[in-house]
């Protein structure tokens, strides 16, 4: 009797151990994709991201590089003060998008080109992504919204 209880427990143990490493792993297999990081452009130069990364790019669209195409691409360059890198979009950009403001980028870098897939852009006058306003504080650029 005692045997069978035994073996009952181990079975459960096992059954248990079973279904929480598939439930783990279901877990890390759902967030595969849904990740992505930050980085400022200096911290882009500085450590380079991997060949087919997607990341969110953040920082001020650089005056005067805003350059809209006959079809929906439009390219322009992000900076934070210590770095610029060239972005290419290709939709439609947000409402609230311009030069001089901030915006996060999600996407992937092609040669020297950061390719976005998806562009963010403020919501109103005085905000800022949290990101993009401590990066640039980093850099010496930020000035607060009333000054």
């Amino acid at each position: 009797m005692k045997s069978l209880k035994k073996r009952r427990r181990i079975q459960i143990l096992i059954a248990a151990a079973v279904a929480l490493v598939l439930a783990v792993g279901l877990i890390g297999y759902g967030f595969r994709d849904g990740i992505n990081l930050y980085r400022s452009p200096s911290q882009m130069t500085e450590n380079p991201p991997e060949v087919g990364e997607v990341f969110r790019l953040g920082g001020l669209v650089e005056d005067g590089s805003l350059v809209r195409g006959a079809s929906e691409t439009v390219t322009f360059r992000v900076t934070d003060g210590g770095a610029t890198i060239p972005v290419r979009f290709t939709g439609v950009l947000p409402d609230l998008f311009s030069e001089g403001q901030g915006m996060i980028g999600t996407g992937r870098m092609e040669g020297e080109t950061f390719v976005a897939s998806e562009i963010l852009a403020k919501h109103d006058e005085n905000y800022m992504p949290r990101e993009v306003m401590d990066s640039l504080k980093e850099q010496g650029v930020y000035q607060e919204p009333n000054s």
